[in-house]
């Protein structure tokens, strides 16, 4: 029993990891009709630069906020970038090689080898209930993917940006007809996708190596909760992190050479019977 609550909670608290760095992305591909491609790179980027500060400072908080802010600012000079490019398709084009080139640049300034950051003690003090006993700082991850989903459920449902986003996922040109600057709504709607990006990188740099390799490996996720949550649905990607997680986890466990498969094939299910995804709507 011990064994089948670790695998669970192992899976949780990746689902929760992966709703963090998708959370920005279905944003993004919901509003903006852009499959962001270097979504994962933000995710290194992020983990990258906390490494480096805390290697400075001593201060993982301190590394986390430097992190995720270099992110944002990162994020904003590819939307500007993005935004020079007309059509959905060059715009994604755009977007993979932009992604080459920082992967690139963090293999160059980081090296190839695998790096972790080093959380401080206060959370990584191992969590007890009836016996069980779970690392404290994979414990803090799934709690902070809590305080985020309530935090995008709560600005997406209860803010005048919310509606406004909203509205942008079911018709951005009667919007902008209406007088709202959707080119800011989107601005300001990538920028908290790399915010996340990165602040994922940050925290999951904490308990999971990464290096090269790592952003792909985390945009192929990310694209799955994504799809199999729904575009656009913001609950789906809290589904959909949730169904990627706990199979990754028992699937790599129980079925190691069909991990990947368990996965894929989830996907086509989903597909198969709910194209839209399990939230997503019928366009």
């Amino acid at each position: 029993m011990n064994n089948f609550l670790l695998l669970v909670m192992n899976g949780l608290s990746y689902g929760a990891l992966l709703f963090i760095v998708s959370s920005g992305f279905t944003l993004i591909f919901g509003l903006m009709r852009i499959v962001n491609m270097s979504h994962g790179v933000f995710y290194i980027l992020g983990a990258y630069v906390s490494y480096t500060v805390q290697s400075r400072t001593g201060s993982w908080p301190f590394a986390v906020l430097v992190g995720t802010t270099a992110v944002g600012i990162t994020a904003l000079i590819v939307y500007q970038l993005i935004n020079r490019v007309n059509g959905d398709l060059p715009r994604t084009l755009l977007t993979v090689g932009i992604a080459n080139i920082l992967a690139d640049l963090c293999l160059w300034v980081w090296g190839g080898l695998p790096l972790t950051l080093r959380p401080p003690p206060e959370l990584r003090k191992p969590v007890m209930a009836y016996g069980f006993v779970y690392p404290g700082f994979r414990s803090f991850v799934l709690v902070m993917a809590i305080v985020i989903a309530v935090g995008l459920w709560f600005l997406l449902h209860h803010t005048k940006f919310g509606r406004i986003v909203r509205a942008g996922v079911d018709n951005r040109w009667m919007v902008s007809a209406l007088g709202i600057n959707i080119e800011l709504i989107f601005t300001m709607t990538f920028v908290l996708g790399g915010l996340l990006a990165g602040f994922g990188g940050a925290i999951g740099g904490s308990y999971l190596a990464f290096g090269p390799g790592t952003d792909f490996t985390i945009l192929t996720y990310a694209l799955v909760v994504v799809i199999i949550g729904g575009m656009g649905s913001l609950p789906g990607s809290a589904v959909g992190a949730i169904f990627v997680g706990l199979i990754d986890s028992f699937g790599r466990t129980y079925f190691s050479e069909l991990a990947i498969f368990l996965l894929s094939g989830t996907l086509i299910l989903v597909l198969a019977f709910r194209p839209q995804g399990l939230f997503g709507r019928a366009q």
